[in-house]
């Protein structure tokens, strides 16, 4: 069993998501499983603000993000995820989606990437899109790729 922490640094996202920490640590274990990976991460749930400088200090991006991910280099350790949530809810309420669904999926994304996964390729991103859909329907959430063209 994975051992993730979820650490809730912007108290806006328990008014976005019923029980964000459930939330984020059932889809971080969703994705661990999925991917066959063991060891800690931690998802930083947290704002837009804190996203930006941590995209500024580590991807020269001076601008917020969905979600970042920060890989260990300590055996044992899988290492980290960080979500925006002004960005996240945007998303969400421009694709229709629920803000929890959206949560779910970002934390499956970071999570993947943590794992081993990446989309830089047309073939890996696929991989990893599929990934994500089964991670979704095993945690009773729509597809996130399902009318996305």
């Amino acid at each position: 069993m994975p051992d993730i922490s979820v650490i809730l640094a912007a108290p806006g996202w328990r008014a976005a998501v019923k029980r964000p920490e459930e939330v984020a640590r059932r889809a971080a274990e969703a994705a661990l499983r999925e991917a066959g990976a063991t060891g800690a991460m931690t998802v930083l749930l947290t704002d837009d603000t804190e996203v930006k400088r941590l995209n500024g200090q580590h991807r020269a991006k001076v601008k917020p993000t969905n979600v970042l991910s920060f890989p260990a280099e300590v055996p044992g350790q899988l290492g980290d995820v960080a979500l925006a949530l002004g960005v996240v809810r945007r998303e969400a309420r421009d694709a229709g989606r629920r803000t929890a669904a959206h949560l779910a999926h970002l934390v499956a994304h970071g999570a993947l990437h943590l794992a081993g996964h990446d989309h830089l390729e047309a073939g890996e991103a696929r991989r990893m899109e599929r990934a994500e859909a089964r991670i979704m329907r095993r945690l009773g959430l729509p597809n996130p790729w399902r009318g996305v063209t």
